[in-house]
């Protein structure tokens, strides 16, 4: 499945420099957390929606498991300093698509190995030389990285709220990614019409931000505040807003219940 790069849940990141032996651990954690999580599936649960609910566990699956061999040729072919062949990506959701559910699901264990395995595999040296043209962004090696592990992350989590409901984002990852939050809610959000400001306070870690509304724009901003703000939560859950897939929060009152919603409608997710 895809329509243009992955598919329209596709996550593109953006990643401050860092530790990439963060980027890889969190990414090896999260591999590591999605096959536990899939060895706890019976049979008859790979139909069943995943989240989104227009996509089912092993759509999800085979989502994770195109996008490892499509990175992975991506990376490869980056290395060697020559493009991937013209149609490579459809064919690959071709013969995704073509899986029956069971197979999606145990292929992508699969490859999903396989690309950290190509990953590990290469030189201090080659990883710091690497860049990669993806659509409008040339990615160097921990911004590729950073790529697959927000993907990972969000999709390991649309498959484990459906056998937990409680289920939340994966430390450290989300605290990793809660530095990309920037620019993704700037390719996702959607203008209510009003004209606002909700401040938001994360924990775990602590960042401040506002949510900057105007008529036509949503805009997500660095903040400092002193006091109280409007909403305040979990890291992982802010994360999990922007991406649009955050349903409820505990311990709210009713007033951050508002400012919650309003800011729901603003992220409805790729």
């Amino acid at each position: 499945m895809g329509d243009g790069e992955f598919s329209r849940y596709r996550i593109i990141l953006q990643l401050k420099e860092g530790n990439m032996s963060e980027r890889l651990d969190a990414l090896r954690a999260s591999a590591a957390h999605l096959r536990d999580i899939v060895s706890q599936l019976e049979s008859d649960q790979y139909v069943a929606p995943a989240y989104p609910t227009e996509w089912t566990i092993a759509d999800t699956m085979s989502h994770v498991g195109s996008g490892a061999v499509i990175l992975q040729a991506m990376f490869e072919s980056a290395l060697l300093g020559v493009p991937t062949a013209d149609g490579f990506n459809q064919s690959v959701w071709d013969a995704w698509n073509a899986k029956t559910p069971a197979e999606q699901i145990a292929d992508a264990l699969v490859v999903d190995q396989q690309f950290l395995a190509a990953i590990d595999a290469t030189s201090d040296q080659q990883r710091s030389s690497f860049s990669v043209s993806f659509g409008p962004l040339q990615l160097d090696f921990e911004r590729f990285v950073g790529m697959r592990l927000g993907e990972h992350v969000l999709h390991t989590w649309d498959v484990e709220t459906t056998i937990n409901p409680a289920a939340v984002l994966a430390m450290p990852a989300a605290s990793l990614l809660l530095d990309q939050v920037h620019f993704v809610a700037g390719r996702s959000a959607k203008p209510t019409g009003d004209r606002t400001t909700i401040s938001v306070r994360t924990n775990e870690p602590t960042r401040d931000f506002d949510v900057v509304f105007e008529e036509s724009s949503v805009n997500l901003v660095d903040a400092t505040h002193d006091g109280p703000v409007d909403v305040e939560l979990p890291a992982e859950a802010f994360v999990r807003l922007i991406y649009g897939r955050l349903d409820a929060v505990a311990g709210l009152d009713d007033g951050a219940e508002v400012h919650l919603e309003h800011l729901r409608r603003a992220f409805p997710g790729f």
